[in-house]
């Protein structure tokens, strides 16, 4: 199927209510390049592009003019059943990723049975300092590597990280009460001992304490490390 086609496909789910309101949740991504699909609607279309096999040459022409093709392409890749075939193609994708939701959207689910092949390429995502790369690493560490495959190492690059930018910091402190809630007395360390910067240390903190799964003895520890 052609790009064009593509394109006009997605004109015709066209939610003019849901533009708006991605309009206003992505400030990164200009009003214009917003279609306005809403996101069930492009999951279903990515799967009916896989099932017919036609996705090729939308993925190869990078970059989209609009927002949704970045989704749609993020969908189509997290369906991928081939682990090198999704990690060459995730490489290719990740320089175009320019917003939050797009990055976060991008979870393909064969990671999740390759997590050792998987480590060399987060490596790489957090040493190219780019902002939705590092935020993509930081993901992909929080979705694979936080429950039986943990490792002290992982936290310790997370916090190594130091970037100016919101959708990083965000995303480590997400990372961080994630953590809290799965690997406490690992994690708890790097609070105590402020390894964090100011930012990212308290907005952990705060989103740690809005989870159910983090008892209240622990919330009012964690108050008390509040910088």
């Amino acid at each position: 199927m052609t790009t064009d086609k593509i394109r006009e496909d997605l004109f015709s789910l066209r939610d003019e209510g849901y533009r708006a309101f991605q309009a206003k949740l992505i400030p990164t991504v200009a009003p214009e390049r917003i279609i306005g699909v809403r996101t069930p609607e492009l999951r279903r279309y990515a799967k009916n592009l896989l099932r017919a096999g036609e996705e090729g040459a939308f993925l190869s022409a990078l970059p989209h003019a609009y927002f949704d093709e970045d989704q749609l392409h993020a969908f189509i890749l997290s369906e991928r059943k081939d682990f090198a075939l999704c990690l060459e193609e995730v490489d290719r994708f990740l320089p175009y990723v320019d917003n939050w939701a797009t990055c976060d959207q991008l979870s393909p689910r064969v990671f999740g049975k390759h997590r050792q092949e998987l480590l060399s390429p987060i490596r790489s995502w957090i040493a190219s300092g780019g902002t939705y790369p590092v935020r993509f690493a930081v993901g992909m560490l929080m979705a694979h590597f936080l429950d039986g495959a943990f490792d002290a190492a992982y936290p310790e690059a997370v916090a190594s990280i130091r970037s100016e930018e919101y959708y990083v910091r965000m995303m480590a402190a997400w990372y961080f009460a994630t953590a809290l809630a799965k690997q406490y007395d690992a994690v708890l360390p790097f609070l105590e001992t402020r390894r964090l910067d100011r930012w990212t240390h308290n907005k952990a903190i705060a989103k740690a304490l809005e989870s159910r799964r983090i008892p209240p003895d622990r919330k009012e520890y964690l108050r008390s490390l509040k910088v």
